[in-house]
């Protein structure tokens, strides 16, 4: 049987168990992408949807200043050149408002002048990437796959995301044998500064390049590096220090390394005394100094301190697990950032990092709906849902039939398998169905059917 619907025998044949198969995958990815949606209800009264699938219409807004909704993308814009913009955050559908001039929404005529929350780029225009390009692209023969950042949710060609072998998963798309992604959100190198908070996390957080059979990685990750201290057997000892202030400065990382609420056994008073100055600070989360401490003792407590926050070690009272006062991070290199699976659960969520969210306009990263995995897993359970409906209403069709109205059902359905069989088998495997036999196939049964009537 001819792919597609039939009219190319150019392009290849399937058997119907292949055919039947593409529908079924086709299906899933239109429900994938819809998010479940039927396309019966304009979207508009659920507000601005933390994620929905967004069309945007040339042929009302050529500037790409709006985006509808499926159910107006359906039943406002049948006709219309439409894009299809996969899916948005925080949207609410524009279909028929002042942006569509004398258009009415047909589903919901009265709606506000405008979505002011809306988010628009150059995507609802029909381009792409930092070069700009629609999609598919009508000048390149061999489309391109591209990825989605997570921030401004626009898509980019592999070979304009500025990737440099110097960094963490070198000059290429991070990906496994089998050319999978191995990365769960990827940030653009333009979206980046605005999450380089992201760079004082540990590696866990981070696709990293992988390590060639000499044991060395092919890449590094200049960013993550800068942002840690590497410890050594010693690691909070101050370059020029005394030895007294080492060796309580090394009774205190004993301290905390083993997290130990008493004294060093073996300290001296002095030694006890700096310690106890320590626990206070770390115990109360002060940023500045113990009061009415000496100029050693808080010389060797911000030592310590360093140590503190710059090891991942004991967390703070806040529950902070980065050091807030980093977060400007001002020589922060613009380059894109690809992140591990489940990275977002190990954002910290206390009260300073919930301000800086807010005030960077990305809290949303906290937010589980906000993800595509999230999205697609609704909708899969939608998908569940529907095809276990369509089957329970066939049941109940069926047993409602009386007796002589299911006898001609079944019969109706024998005749279809036996033509269907028939064709196929004097098609034979080296003979392609064209659509001419399908439509002589039912011109078979419509003939045979009225001949029983």
């Amino acid at each position: 049987m001819a792919s597609g619907d039939f009219e190319d025998e150019a392009e290849g044949t399937v058997t119907i168990n292949e055919y039947i198969e593409s529908l079924d995958a086709e299906e899933l990815a239109a429900d994938l992408v819809l998010g479940g949606d039927e396309g019966d209800e304009c979207t508009y009264p659920k507000g601005y949807m933390k994620r929905q699938a967004i069309f945007s219409c040339i042929t009302c807004t050529p500037d790409g200043n709006a985006g509808i909704c499926t159910a107006c993308c359906l039943s406002c814009h049948d006709g219309h050149e439409l894009l299809e913009l996969w899916t948005k955050r925080n949207f609410r559908c524009d279909c028929g408002n002042s942006k569509f001039g004398t258009l009415a929404c047909k589903l919901l005529p009265s709606k506000d002048v405008e979505n002011s929350e809306n988010s628009y780029n150059h995507n609802f225009k029909g381009f792409y990437c930092t070069c700009d390009r629609p999609y598919p692209d009508p000048n390149v023969e061999e489309q391109v796959e591209m990825i989605q950042c997570c921030l401004c949710e626009d898509w980019f060609h592999e070979e304009h995301l500025g990737l440099k072998p110097s960094d963490s998963v070198g000059s290429q798309i991070p990906k496994d044998e089998e050319g999978e992604p191995i990365y769960e959100d990827f940030i653009c190198q333009n979206c980046s500064p605005v999450c380089s908070f992201l760079t004082l996390y540990p590696e866990k957080l981070w696709v990293v390049a992988k390590v060639e059979s000499t044991g060395s990685a092919n890449a590094c990750s200049e960013t993550i590096e800068s942002s840690k201290t590497h410890m050594d057997s010693e690691p909070c000892q101050p370059e020029n220090g005394s030895d007294a202030e080492k060796s309580v400065v090394g009774k205190c990382s004993e301290k905390i390394d083993d997290s130990e609420p008493g004294q060093p056994e073996n300290g001296t008073e002095a030694e006890k005394s700096v310690v106890r100055k320590c626990s206070e600070k770390i115990d109360e989360s002060e940023a500045g100094q113990p009061e009415n401490s000496t100029e050693a003792e808080k010389f060797v407590v911000r030592k310590c301190s360093e140590k503190i926050d710059d090891s991942g070690g004991p967390v703070p009272a806040t529950g902070c697990v980065i050091r807030t006062d980093l977060n400007l991070c001002p020589e922060f290199e613009k380059k894109p950032l690809f992140l591990t699976k489940n990275w977002r659960n190990i954002l910290c969520k206390c009260e300073k990092c919930l301000e800086m969210y807010k005030q960077r306009g990305v809290s949303y990263l906290l937010d589980a709906e906000d993800t595509i995995v999230e999205y697609e897993k609704k909708a899969k359970e939608k998908r569940t849902e529907k095809l276990e409906k369509q089957e329970g209403e066939a049941l109940d069709l069926l047993n409602n039939l009386d007796h002589v109205s299911k006898v001609e059902l079944l019969h109706g359905i024998k005749d279809f398998q036996d033509e269907l069989q028939g064709l196929m088998e004097s098609a034979g495997p080296s003979k392609a169905i064209t659509a001419a036999d399908i439509e002589q196939m039912f011109s078979k049964l419509k003939n045979k059917r009225k001949r029983m009537e």
